[in-house]
């Protein structure tokens, strides 16, 4: 496959993702959208390593240079889903409510 393709998907995903933080209420649905910008990011990551790799890269330490920053994004990724569910679910307990526009709680 070209990476074309690749850039495409990642375009659609990295898209859908921006108008779910833009268009969302729901704090759950705000960092879901966040989720698939990070996916659009993963998919650019290693579709450019395997497009710009070297055919003699197996010599070199940089090998799997793509999916080591793969693999960084999904761990950053599971760090701020973490966190970010947690707060969403303290602010849920105090306010009864997941909405975005409600949230003015942290504001002072």
């Amino acid at each position: 496959m070209i990476v074309n393709q690749f850039l495409v998907l990642a375009a659609l995903l990295f898209s859908i993702g921006v108008y779910g933080v833009l268009v969302r209420r729901n704090a759950v649905l705000v960092l879901l959208s966040v989720e698939l910008m990070l996916t659009a990011v993963n998919i650019n990551l290693v579709a450019f390593w395997a497009y710009l790799q070297d055919p003699l890269a197996y010599l070199q330490d940089v090998q799997f240079a793509g999916q080591v920053f793969a693999l960084f994004v999904i761990a950053v990724a599971a760090a701020e889903v973490g966190i970010g569910l947690a707060i969403v679910v303290l602010i849920f307990r105090n306010r009864s409510s997941a909405n975005i526009d409600e949230l003015d709680l942290l504001k002072w």
